[in-house]
């Protein structure tokens, strides 16, 4: 039977306003609102050309109803950036994302949520009180996505979604947190996004919208949690430069820009020198190019999740099907976080000390 929700959730996934969505199938807007709202079932002719429009099967629109975060839930990071049709689309994604991770979670026993919550803390402060928790110290984190994984953070991909979404986080049903990441960008920067993130919800799980000061205390919670003080003070140059940011960088895999900001925030640069190392940093492409890149993180649960699916025989068109999408859907969610395709290539890589189990369910 057809859902009128599911049509809902398909036109925000694909960013589409009602009059947009309209004038591609040749309906007025008041047949599409009427689809939606379920005053009207559309005639076979009309949803395969809803399917057609939106990429999505015709057996996707008769499934049961997903919900989609609400906005000002969701940590998105670039407020003034973003598009209505960027951030709709980004929340139908992540609405699919749930659906992918609990179809998982029927399957494979994922770890669980280990997340403290310090609302109020202040962001160095709550960052130290997470490292701690987590028995880090002040070792530098070889691997972001695998440490959230291990603490029952769900991580996914934004394929397609632009340089303006950077990454964005929620809490789903009150106990699951879920992280998106823009895996097209540098790796560095890419582990800032996952502890920025991880920021956010550790300091904002209940603090509605997201702002410009929300997003500054999840920058300074990233900034210490990446880079610990004690760390830092030891290891910082005597006279700073650029050469020498560069040098040190890959202690803490950070890129230059983010090393930059910690030493001043440590006040192991004067303002004066802040500000030369930023032109110059600015001046030379390193925030947009990082130099000496490093490798892009990739996550360890999704791909055991698929090779042990793929060693009982269920490739990605069996799991697409049964979550009536398309490959492709499924593909962008999981863009750049495993070493290859869900189906063929090279060998997935050997698992990390200290990464997420994963258990097979009977």
């Amino acid at each position: 039977m057809f859902n009128p929700s599911r049509l809902v959730l398909a036109r925000t996934r694909r960013g589409l306003t009602k009059s947009d969505l309209a004038a591609r199938v040749d309906l007025s807007t008041r047949a599409l609102h009427g689809h939606e709202s379920g005053q009207f079932i559309p005639s076979p002719e009309t949803l395969d050309l809803l399917g057609r429009a939106l990429r999505f099967p015709v057996e996707f629109f008769s499934g049961p109803t997903i919900e989609i975060p609400i906005a000002d839930g969701v940590s998105f990071r670039s407020l003034e950036a973003m598009t209505a049709s960027q951030r709709n689309g980004a929340l139908g994604a992540s609405a699919i994302g749930v659906v992918l991770s609990e179809w998982i979670a029927t399957r494979f026993e994922l770890p669980a949520p280990d997340l403290p919550i310090l609302r109020g803390y202040e962001p160095a402060a709550a960052a130290d009180a997470v490292r701690a928790a987590w028995g880090l110290g002040e070792r530098p984190i070889k691997n972001m996505i695998h440490l959230l994984e291990s603490r029952g953070v769900r991580v996914f991909s934004l394929s397609e979604e632009g340089r303006e979404l950077d990454a964005f986080s929620f809490w789903w049903g009150g106990s699951t947190p879920y992280v998106f990441l823009n895996t097209q960008k540098s790796a560095e920067h890419g582990r800032f996004d996952a502890a920025h993130e991880l920021g956010h919800l550790v300091l904002h799980r209940h603090g509605g919208a997201r702002t410009k000061a929300t997003e500054h205390e999840a920058d300074r919670f990233a900034s210490a949690f990446l880079m610990p003080s004690g760390s830092v003070i030891a290891a910082a140059p005597r006279l700073s430069s650029v050469r020498s940011l560069i040098e040190l960088k890959p202690k803490w895999n950070v890129s230059v820009a983010a090393l930059n900001v910690r030493l001043h925030a440590l006040g192991l640069t004067s303002d004066w020198k802040y500000r030369n190392l930023c032109i110059e940093i600015s001046r030379r492409g390193y925030r947009t190019s990082e130099p000496h890149g490093s490798r892009h993180e990739s996550s360890q649960v999704l791909q055991k999740v698929f090779q042990q699916l793929r060693d009982d025989g269920i490739g990605k068109a069996d799991v697409a099907r049964e979550l009536l999408i398309y490959t492709d859907e499924l593909d962008s969610l999981v863009f750049g976080l495993v070493m290859r395709r869900i189906e063929g290539g090279a060998a997935h890589p050997t698992p990390r000390p200290g990464s997420a189990n994963l258990r097979r369910l009977d």
